[in-house]
């Protein structure tokens, strides 16, 4: 369709050129020019080229003329760009000192001049130099308010001055004029202060942006809805908070985790139960077994019973094993705990293992034995080898891999497919 338009337009032109052609041969018209004694006549398809030469002469003459300034220009903002290149090398090789010289030279280049201030301030800020870091500050926040203001408030939370940094974004913030740094600065300010739904509030704005990765922004989120959920007061803040979530919210892990602990601290263990229970019926997780274990003494038998069906399914599981171990602590079945904990030892050794074979120990009447754990806690925490317990009556324990059952995201058994040899 394109083709016979362009075709049909060639051909109008082409029409108008022979139309006008032959009125001109016919006509060419007369110009006459008369100046004191000069009198110059021609025709009008003459004086017509010949003022589209003069101007196409002018033109080239113009250009000509501006060649050598135009050279000079080019050749200072190619040396502006030299010079910001290697001021932001030098500000990432930490030569502060070589990268404000740098800088300083290179802002002088209009198109360069707030890039330049706001790498002149991370350098002056690097070096310690808070009157140089403000005047470049101020000069940048001229042209790019949003820059200097995230920048402003980095450099308060790198000085541990959480607060001041929240009282410089929220005022541009309650006008959704913060650029996505000044969002994330804002939650981990938030975050620092124990403000926590203004944290929330700036994962969502981030969220709208789709300023950060998928994964950055899960990992802010989980953060905030853990410090919300645990800053409620009371359980009916928490049931609406955690009612008031999207489903994508209240399925992550980190969430549902600092829901239970909150829940059990407020007298809701069932309601924690259940929460940790339905996540895990869904798709297993450390995290959430692990917390199983730490809701308190209530309903601690029927926990244990629980956690006990799921070890057929999750042998080898660390946190599992840790949990029936705080269970049985918890109903004095000594016996069953040390079993379970020194399970989990052999499988993956840490500290929270060895605390709680300590409490196992002192429960038995065994002191030396609970000191001996203690101390392997500690250890593990410094990086050190632990020290076996004085106990060479017991059987040494069958660490051989179990078979597990595996789940895959929907909550279905997969089978298992044996190994070739």
């Amino acid at each position: 369709m394109k083709l016979w338009i362009i075709l049909i337009g060639l051909l109008m032109v082409a029409g108008a050129a022979i139309y006008g052609w032959q009125m001109l041969a016919a006509d060419p018209g007369l110009l006459s020019i008369r100046i004191g004694h000069t009198h110059i006549d021609t025709t009008l398809v003459f004086a017509v080229f010949a003022l589209l030469a003069v101007w196409i002469l002018l033109g080239l003459l113009w250009r000509g003329l501006r060649w050598p300034l135009r050279a000079w220009r080019l050749r200072g903002q190619r040396r502006s760009r030299e010079r910001f290149a290697a001021g932001l090398t030098a500000l990432a090789e930490g030569d502060h000192r070589r990268a404000l010289r740098a800088l300083e030279k290179a802002s002088h280049e209009p198109e360069l001049h707030v890039p330049a201030q706001l790498a002149t301030a991370r350098a002056a800020h690097a070096r310690g130099d808070a009157e140089r870091t403000e005047a470049a500050l101020d000069e940048a926040a001229k042209h790019a308010p949003a820059a200097a203001l995230s920048l402003r408030a980095q450099f308060l939370l790198e000085h541990g001055n959480a607060e001041a940094a929240v009282t410089l974004l929220k005022p541009s913030a309650d006008h959704n004029e913060l650029a996505p740094v000044g969002w994330r600065l804002l939650a981990e300010a938030a975050l620092l202060t124990g403000d926590p739904a203004l944290a929330l509030r700036a994962v969502d704005a981030l969220a709208a942006g789709d300023a950060l990765t998928p994964q950055a922004l899960t990992a802010l989120r989980a953060r905030a809805l853990m410090a919300a959920l645990a800053a409620t007061p009371d359980t009916e803040a928490l049931n609406a908070l955690w009612s008031g979530l999207p489903r994508a919210q209240r399925a992550m892990p980190e969430a549902i985790a600092a829901y239970a602990r909150r829940a059990a601290t407020l007298g809701q263990p069932l309601s924690a139960m259940d929460e940790l229970e339905s996540a895990l019926r869904k798709q297993w997780s450390e995290r959430l077994v692990g917390v199983w274990g730490q809701l308190g003494p209530a309903h601690a038998d029927t926990r244990l019973a629980r956690a006990e069906g799921w070890l057929a399914a999750q042998p080898d599981s660390p946190e599992l094993l840790l949990a029936l171990g705080r269970l049985c602590v918890q109903g004095k079945l000594w016996g069953k705990a040390r079993e379970y904990l020194e399970r989990g030892l052999a499988l993956t050794p840490s500290g929270p293992l060895w605390e709680t074979l300590g409490e196992c120990m002192s429960g038995q009447g065994n002191p030396a034995n609970a000191a001996l754990c203690y101390r392997n806690a500690l250890r593990i925490a410094r990086g050190e080898s632990t020290q076996a317990l004085a106990d060479a009556a017991r059987a040494p324990l069958d660490t051989r891999a179990s078979i597990a059952e595996e789940r895959d995201a929907h909550g279905l058994p997969r089978l298992a497919i044996p190994k070739e040899n």
